[in-house]
């Protein structure tokens, strides 16, 4: 099979400028509403929204390498590493660790990007990989590193990466074309087209053990930041997690091939993407600010402690709503107690109400954002 760093004009990838065009001006202008949507937000609350951003692409960007993480968890360390005030809660290591990385990422935006940096973003997230030969370093195992599925006797040999011992000239060429493309090196490119060529070209060499995943994801969020001159805090792991099937699908197509103008289309068209859910997620955090402003001392603490649940869910809320069943569940109520409770916050316009009987369910009362029904 020929990889694309098997070609012989690697890892030199072409494509359409003219096709991404379009693309690069709509990131630029959601870029901006974006910025001013932060800005909209006061300095305790953007503490807050940041650590509700930054924890979300922690928690996905590791849901798609299927690692199921306590997003509570992730907040109270994220909370931690910027600062702010924390619970005591008890945090494992892959929590911290995605943390640690995320809030490294943050900070460092405008860093070149440097061996030192991944090394130290690999440490963060493989400190309790004891399975891995090389922690904070470029695999050096012999044996060919392959993405497979299928049958333990018949894999299905998705893509092979270069062996081990080409891993350390490939990243040097790596490095030197990702700190040359920036805005501000050599020969600089648009946003869209650097994240996207970036992120293909890191996924093909493959060179950690573990987690390139995460860590190619945290480069094409370095890279966009450098290009917009500050961090994204846009959900592009939120957004690929939602489709994860498709992002493999891509990635396999094109890392066969060194004309790539369909991946770079479909990665600015993620991203795009995850900007619109980054700016509904701002909508949705100053609706809830508002909220609070309003009802704070007009609910009970069973009350309360649903609305509290109800924001936990995000933009989305509970999946066709919140019934009575849930009101209890996550009370602890009888029947006639929830049902009043509910019917209060109806009353008082905190939540609104569709459906009959068996099928009523509440939602959010915040006009404008995604939690409507």
């Amino acid at each position: 099979m020929a990889w694309n760093w098997t070609q012989p004009h690697w890892p030199h990838l072409t494509y359409d400028p003219a096709a991404l065009e379009p693309l690069e001006r709509h990131f630029l202008l959601l870029s901006g509403e974006v910025i001013g949507a932060v800005r909209h937000v006061g300095d305790d609350d953007r503490d807050l929204l940041r650590i509700e951003l930054l924890s979300e692409e922690a928690v996905k960007t590791s849901a798609i390498e299927g690692e199921a993480l306590d997003r509570l968890s992730v907040q109270s360390s994220l909370r931690r590493q910027f600062g702010l005030d924390t619970d005591d809660r008890t945090v494992k290591p892959r929590e911290r660790g995605i943390a640690e990385m995320m809030a490294d990422l943050y900070r460092s935006w405008a860093d070149p990007l440097d061996d030192d940096t991944l090394f130290r973003w690999h440490r963060m997230l493989m400190a309790d990989s004891r399975h891995l030969e090389t922690i904070g370093g470029y695999r050096r195992h012999e044996a060919a590193m392959q993405i497979v599925s299928g049958r333990y006797d018949r894999p299905t040999v998705h893509f092979e990466a270069p062996p081990s011992s080409q891993v350390p000239k490939e990243m040097t060429a790596y490095l030197t074309w990702f700190n040359g493309s920036a805005p501000n090196g050599s020969t600089p490119l648009p946003a869209l087209t650097r994240a996207g060529m970036g992120h293909l070209y890191f996924e093909s060499i493959h060179p950690f053990e573990d987690g390139n995943g995460r860590i190619g994801r945290a480069v094409a969020e370095k890279s966009l930041a450098q290009n917009i001159g500050q961090p994204t805090l846009i959900a592009l792991a939120h957004t690929i997690e939602q489709h994860r099937k498709a992002y493999y699908e891509q990635l396999e197509v094109y890392q066969r091939t060194l004309e790539i103008t369909g991946w770079l289309i479909y990665f600015a068209e993620t991203i795009i993407a995850a900007q619109q859910t980054t700016l509904g997620r701002v909508a949705f955090h100053i609706a809830k600010t508002h909220f609070y402003d309003r009802f704070r001392d007009k609910m009970n603490e069973r009350q309360e402690k649903v609305i509290t649940r109800l924001f936990r869910e995000g933009p989305g809320g509970f999946t066709g709503g919140l019934s009575a069943e849930n009101y209890i569940a996550i009370t602890g109520t009888s029947r006639p107690t929830a049902t009043r409770d509910l019917h209060d916050l109806v009353a008082k316009g905190a939540l609104m109400r569709t459906g009959e009987r068996r099928y009523t369910r509440y939602h959010l009362n915040l006009p404008g954002t995604a939690s409507k029904p």
